[in-house]
């Protein structure tokens, strides 16, 4: 299973990034390998508008299964949803300490969007 967690940097050891669209970096996990990818979401950061959406469908690409993230909105929620990508809620310091949550079945499931939009 790949797991996707929003991230500051392009390291496991990073920070955690609660924002999901315009997040840095998107840090993939392999539970199978357990072999880490990192992937720059740069050209989201500053985009005017579909971040989410534009995000979603990267980590839909990848074959991402599962997303840890602080908060997501609405477009990005609805376009995981529909391919069926479970989304996770996480206030973890780092992005190892967020895997090792979902690992433990310690963090929630969104069933909703967490903020309207354009959040930062």
């Amino acid at each position: 299973m790949k797991i996707a967690v929003t991230s500051t940097g392009k390291e496991s050891a990073s920070a955690m990034d609660a924002r999901f669209g315009r997040t840095r970096c998107f840090m993939v996990a392999d539970s199978e390998t357990g072999a880490w990818e990192a992937h720059a979401n740069e050209q989201n950061m500053n985009a005017a508008q579909g971040a989410g959406i534009q995000a979603a469908q990267l980590l839909v690409n990848l074959g991402v299964e599962a997303v840890i993230t602080g908060h997501v909105g609405p477009k990005a929620f609805r376009t995981l949803k529909a391919a069926g990508v479970s989304i996770y809620l996480s206030e973890a310091a780092t992005v190892e300490e967020a895997l090792r949550l979902f690992r433990e079945n310690r963090l929630p499931r969104a069933d909703e969007a967490t903020v309207e939009g354009h959040w930062s």
